[in-house]
C-alpha cells in the first residue's frame, strides 16, 4: 500500500485531529485542566494545526524518541501478528492500518466482535507505551452519499475511541477524525479497491514536548 500523508514528528496514527478535545468527560476534562496542550504541527494533507489537550503523560526527547518508537513498534508487531493490521513505520511516526474486514459490517459503526480482539492487543501496547498520543481516523469508499460517508467515517473513528477508553486508556491522549471518502488510497472503480478504502487508521505520535 502506498500512502503519502506527511506526518506529525514521531509515532503511529499522524495527528489529524478536528480539534481541541476539551469536552472530555471524566479522566479526559481532568487531565486536560492539569496539564495545559501539546501542539501538534501537520503539512500537506493535513496542514492545519492540531492540538492535543494535556494528556498527563511523560515528554520524550533527542535520541530518547526514535528509541522508544522502536520498542513500540515491535511491541505491535508481536501482539498484532497476524491479525490482519498493517503497521507503517514513518519517521519516528507509526500507523495502524485496518481494512473493513477486521472492523466494521456494511453500513455499521458498531464494533464487529471479531475486532475486540485486535483493540484488545493495541490498547495493552498503548497503556504501556504511555508517552504517545493517538489520533483515530475513519475513512469509506466513494458508495453513496459524501455526506453519508463523512458521518459513517466520524462514527466509526468514535466508536474505536471509546472502546480504548474503555480500556484504560486516558481520553485526553485520544482525538477522532472522519474523513469520508476523501483519502481514497485505491480506486473506487473496483470491488477491491473499495474494500482498501473502507478502512480505520490509527496514528500514534510520540509526545515530545515537555
Amino acid at each position: 500500500m502506498t500512502l503519502t500523508k506527511p506526518l506529525l514528528t514521531v509515532a503511529v496514527v499522524s495527528v489529524l485531529l478536528t480539534g481541541c478535545e476539551t469536552n472530555n468527560t471524566g479522566m479526559g476534562a481532568g487531565i486536560g485542566a492539569a496539564t495545559g496542550a501539546v501542539l501538534g504541527k501537520a503539512t500537506g494533507d493535513h496542514d492545519d494545526k492540531r492540538i492535543f489537550i494535556g494528556a498527563a503523560i511523560g515528554a520524550l526527547a533527542g535520541a530518547a524518541v526514535g528509541d522508544y518508537m522502536d520498542k513500540q513498534e515491535q511491541a505491535f508487531r508481536d501482539e498484532l501478528a497476524g491479525s490482519g493490521v498493517e503497521i507503517v513505520r514513518e519517521g519516528d511516526n507509526l500507523r495502524l492500518v485496518m481494512p473493513s474486514n477486521i472492523t466494521f459490517a456494511t453500513d455499521q459503526s458498531y464494533i464487529s466482535s471479531g475486532f475486540h480482539n485486535t483493540l484488545d492487543a493495541i490498547a495493552k501496547v498503548m497503556n504501556k507505551y504511555e508517552k504517545t498520543f493517538l489520533s483515530i481516523e475513519g475513512h469509506t469508499d466513494s458508495t453513496g452519499k459524501d455526506s453519508y460517508n463523512m458521518t459513517l467515517s466520524e462514527q466509526r473513528a468514535q466508536s474505536v475511541k471509546s472502546y480504548l477508553v474503555n480500556q484504560q486508556i486516558l481520553a485526553g491522549r485520544i482525538s477522532t477524525r472522519g474523513y469520508g471518502e476523501t483519502q481514497p488510497i485505491a480506486s473506487n472503480d473496483s470491488a477491491n479497491g473499495r474494500a482498501q478504502n473502507r478502512r480505520v487508521e490509527i496514528q500514534i505520535v510520540p509526545n515530545t514536548e515537555g
